[in-house]
C-alpha cells in the first residue's frame, strides 16, 4: 500500500533528519522541508533560515547585484533548488519531520474519537495568502535591519516565532526552547510570540489535520518553482465521476482537484504530495502523480477496493 510506504519513508526520514547529525551525516543548511537547526542532533536544516539570514545588511539593489557577497544568497539558493528540484513536493508529505509530528498528533486524535474541524471553502481561501505574507517579511524585515536601524534580533523574524524552533527539540529532551527570553525587549516579545504560536498551533494541529501546513512559507516558496521539478499531478478529467472523494479525504480539504473541469495539471499551491486523492480515486487512472512522465501511482477502482476492504 502507498500509504504504508509512505509512513516508512516518514519515518525513516525523521530519524535519519533529526538525529543523523550524531552520525556523522551533514546534509547541509537548504533543506527544502522543516528539519530544525535548533535540534543539536539534525542532519541539516531547513533554508528558510539561510533565506532570513542571506537577506541582511544589503541596503539597496545595487547592493544585492553587485556585492561580492552574492555568491552567499546564491549558493545556499541553488543548493535548495537541487535539493529540492527531484522530488517537489514529496518533501512535504514524504520527509519533512514536521509533518510527520502533525500526523503523530492528528493518530492521537483519531485515537481518543475525536472528530476534526473542518474549514470551509471560503476560510481556506482567505487562509492560502498567509504563507506568501511570511516568506515576504522573511526579506523584508532582514533587509530593513540595515535601512532602519533594527534591533540584531530582528534578523531571523520567522525562526523567532516558528513552532518548530521549541516543538522538534523536545525530541532530544530539549525544553529550553519553551520559555521566555527576558535578556531584552525584542528577544522577550520573539519568545513570547513563540509560546503563544506554539501553543496555538499544538491545538490546532490536534483539531485540524496538518494544520501548520496551511501557513507554512516552505510549501509557498516550492510552490513557486514547481515547474523545474519532475513531479507532476495529472487529472484525466473525462473520467471523473465527480464523487468528491479526492477533497473528502484530501488532508489539505483540497478542493480544486474535485472541481476542477479543464486543466489536466492539478497541484495546487496547498498540495504536499501525500498521494491520499489519488488513493480514494475510484477512476481508472483519473488521478496520477508523475515523475519524468513516469507514473508513479494512479488512481484504480481496484486499489480502492482492496484499500477499504483491509480497513
Amino acid at each position: 500500500m502507498v500509504e504504508n510506504l509512505r509512513l516508512f519513508s516518514q519515518h525513516f526520514s525523521f530519524f535519519l533528519l533529526m538525529y543523523g547529525g550524531r552520525l556523522g551525516l551533514h546534509l547541509g543548511s537548504s533543506l527544502p522541508c522543516f528539519a530544525c537547526p535548533y535540534v543539536s542532533g539534525c542532519a541539516g536544516h531547513c533554508y528558510l533560515m539561510v533565506l532570513q539570514r542571506s537577506s541582511v545588511g544589503f541596503q539597496t539593489a545595487f547592493d544585492i547585484l553587485f556585492s561580492s557577497a552574492v555568491l552567499n544568497i546564491l549558493w545556499p539558493f541553488v543548493i535548495f533548488l537541487l535539493f529540492f528540484a527531484p522530488l517537489s513536493k514529496l518533501w512535504c508529505a514524504w520527509i519533512c519531520p514536521f509533518c510527520l509530528v502533525q500526523d503523530w498528533i492528528s493518530w492521537i486524535r483519531k485515537k481518543l474519537r475525536i472528530r476534526e474541524i473542518i474549514l470551509t471553502r471560503k476560510t481556506r481561501k482567505r487562509l492560502k495568502p498567509i504563507k506568501y505574507l511570511l516568506l515576504a517579511l522573511m526579506v523584508i524585515i532582514p533587509v530593513a535591519i540595515a535601512n532602519f536601524n533594527l534591533h540584531p534580533d530582528w534578523a531571523m523574524p520567522f525562526c523567532q516565532i516558528c513552532p518548530a524552533k521549541p516543538i522538534l527539540p523536545l525530541f532530544e529532551g530539549n525544553l529550553g526552547h519553551f520559555h521566555i527570553d527576558f535578556t531584552n525587549g525584542v528577544t522577550m516579545g520573539f519568545s513570547l510570540v513563540s509560546m503563544v504560536i506554539a501553543g496555538g498551533m499544538l491545538t490546532g494541529m490536534f483539531f485540524k489535520e496538518r494544520f501548520f501546513c496551511m501557513f507554512c512559507p516552505m510549501l509557498g516558496l516550492m510552490h513557486l518553482f514547481k515547474r523545474i521539478s519532475p513531479v507532476r499531478f495529472e487529472k484525466e478529467v473525462h473520467t471523473c465521476i465527480g464523487c468528491g472523494n479526492c477533497e473528502r479525504m484530501c488532508p489539505m480539504d483540497i478542493p480544486d482537484v474535485h472541481l476542477e473541469k479543464n486543466k489536466k495539471d492539478v497541484l495546487t499551491q496547498d498540495c504536499m504530495g501525500c498521494m491520499s486523492c489519488a488513493q480514494s480515486c475510484p477512476g481508472d487512472s483519473t488521478l496520477t502523480f508523475k515523475w519524468f512522465g513516469v507514473p508513479l501511482f494512479s488512481s484504480s477502482r481496484h486499489y480502492l477496493a482492496r484499500k477499504w476492504s483491509q480497513k
